[in-house]
């Protein structure tokens, strides 16, 4: 489906307000050029956008290690932009304050089109459409951990955690079903998931919640630079379904190298060039700390990830050309 500038336009200006990208006050002057504009209360809503074509089954995919006590899970999902339907990757994140609980967001189906409700956080975990994304959250409620006081314990039947870092850790595998679960439909409503929120889920819905944090932000951010996450680029299978960290980049990029020499879809002169753009990158990100007292500004941010996002595709291009490893 094609859209027009003006729809384009807007958009990208509702999802990165959904996001905590841009306030309401920016999305209104970013419109006042396309001649459309939010009414407040639809500016205020939980909706993001609404769009006439399904979003792409939810991939399989490993869930990394939480790298860091206290850190939460962010399941990833599909998000939409001016170029189609790119994966977030799911990610370990800190989460605003002690307590909260991440409720993801979820793509409804309702009157003809799908519509992105926003996730959040807040004390209880409210309804997400009843779509499995894995790892704790099966469709209802979530069964990855609970908060213990000021501290966050995982169960380690459903999460994968560093043992070495995090050891608040339990194991309660009675909250796991006896059936395998096959459904990655991504979506609620007609031809997707048929779920209604419970009474529980409609109560926790009604709590005071706080919006995703800068970091997610930025991570949402960063996946829609990366073409290679397009599903228009992809088929519905991004190179980078999850990281450990926001912004872990260099470590996915290895990955994924390795993962092409082992299955032959990268050549040696490929597989030569990529650790050399690799090395590349660490040395300039390395030159850049040294230089600012061990932190990056904004604008090396910013170079960093368009140097990762040239990377990215040239690694996806290079395991998706006609050339292969002999076996």
């Amino acid at each position: 489906m094609r859209i027009n500038r003006n729809v384009q336009s807007l958009l990208v200006g509702l999802t990165m307000l959904g996001q905590g990208i841009l306030g309401p006050g920016l999305l209104g002057t970013a419109m006042l050029g396309t001649g459309m504009l939010l009414a407040p209360a639809a500016a205020q809503a939980g909706i993001a956008i609404s769009i006439n074509i399904a979003p792409p089954a939810l991939p399989v995919y490993e869930q990394p290690p939480c790298p860091v006590e206290g850190h939460h899970w962010i399941p990833g999902y599909w998000a939409y932009g001016p170029d189609g339907y790119y994966w977030v990757p799911g990610v370990w994140v800190a989460p605003p304050r002690v307590g909260v609980l991440w409720t993801p967001g979820y793509w409804g189906f309702v009157g003809g089109n799908y519509v992105w409700h926003e996730g959040y956080w807040g004390p209880h975990v409210g309804f997400y459409g009843g779509v499995n994304y894995g790892f704790g959250y099966a469709g209802v409620g979530f069964i990855g951990g609970a908060w213990a006081g000021n501290v966050f314990r995982y169960n380690t039947a459903v999460m994968a955690v560093n043992t070495t870092v995090v050891r608040n850790v339990y194991v309660d595998r009675t909250v796991i079903r006896n059936t395998t679960v096959v459904n990655r439909v991504s979506f609620n409503g007609a031809g997707g998931v048929q779920a209604q929120p419970t009474a529980f889920e409609r109560t926790a819905m009604t709590e005071q919640h706080v919006a995703a944090t800068p970091a997610q932000a930025s991570h949402v951010e960063m996946a829609s630079h990366d073409r290679t996450q397009l599903a228009s680029a992809n088929g519905g299978h991004p190179g980078n379904p999850a990281m450990g960290t926001v912004n872990e980049r260099r470590a996915n990029q290895q990955q994924r190298i390795a993962q092409g020499v082992k299955s032959g879809q990268l050549t040696p002169g490929e597989t030569i060039r990529a650790e050399k753009t690799e090395q590349n990158i660490n040395r300039n990100v390395a030159a850049d700390r040294a230089a600012n007292g061990g932190k990056l500004t904004p604008a090396e941010h910013k170079q960093i990830t368009q140097e990762q996002n040239k990377a990215s595709r040239q690694i996806y291009n290079e395991k998706h050309n006609e050339k292969r490893e002999p076996k």
